[in-house]
């Protein structure tokens, strides 16, 4: 039972229907808010801000971690081995309409079998899946490799080890994978309006570096700035082909 949040409805008068109305969700789905469920982030946000509260005042459980900054920047990791497992697992599922990876390897998430899974059952409930992994035999993957102290053969196998994982995901309608030949200046991971954008940073291992959590309000903020980056590789990148022994970029 969350108290907070009923005492926070009584105290502006609103019932779990207004809420459910401002929000267009369902009223069951709030009265198992009520109940003691949390809801994804983008829900609970917009939940403070309708009753002007604090998140913390109303989940506490898990406001340390998403806690926003501003409307646009909803949270700041330090290191992206800092975001919990709990939020990229959210991420995904909170999906509607779109999901974008757009990475050299991601390996972090592909083993995450959780993860892999609920791409594909969004993917199945309709929601139109895209991802990009780097090309394991082009120069940038291997210079990320050098620039990140790895060496270029490490990274490259990291990426087809990667592409190995993301199998089970190319039998499912309504993902589509692509290979890129990009120097990426960040890896991007979205779900519909909301965004997860690691920052690489030179000599610096991606997991090591700063994750900023982005919700798209308009088409000027920084937000837009990520989607319309992964556009532009989306259209560049090669379309690849899965063989019965190995994965292989179309040339």
């Amino acid at each position: 039972m969350n108290q907070n949040l009923r005492h926070a409805l009584a105290h502006a008068r609103l019932h779990a229907v207004d809420v459910a109305a401002r929000l267009a969700v369902d009223p069951k789905t709030v009265d198992r808010w009520l109940n003691g469920r949390v809801p994804y982030p983008r829900h609970r946000w917009a939940v403070a801000d309708l009753l002007q509260v604090n998140e913390a005042d109303l989940w506490p459980e898990v406001a340390g971690y998403s806690r926003p900054i501003s409307r646009e920047i909803r949270a700041l990791y330090q290191h992206r081995h800092e975001v919990p497992q709990v939020v990229w697992r959210e991420h995904f599922a909170s999906a509607t309409e779109d999901i974008g990876i757009l990475t050299y390897s991601g390996l972090f998430l592909a083993e995450d079998t959780t993860i892999m899974r609920t791409i594909a059952q969004r993917a199945r409930a309709g929601v139109k899946v895209r991802v990009l992994l780097g090309d394991p035999d082009s120069t940038e993957v291997a210079a990320r490799g050098i620039d990140e102290n790895i060496g270029p053969d490490i990274m490259a196998a990291r990426t087809r080890n990667a592409l190995t994982l993301h199998r089970p995901l190319c039998d499912v309608q309504g993902v589509e994978m692509r290979l890129h030949s990009t120097v990426l200046y960040n890896s991007i991971y979205q779900a519909d309006r909301q965004l997860l954008v690691n920052t690489h940073a030179y000599g610096i291992a991606a997991a090591q570096a700063p994750v900023t959590h982005l919700q798209a309000d308009d088409d000027e903020g920084a937000a837009a700035v990520y989607l319309s980056s992964f556009e532009r590789v989306w259209t560049s990148a090669k379309p690849y082909k899965i063989s019965s022994e190995t994965i292989t970029g179309i040339r």
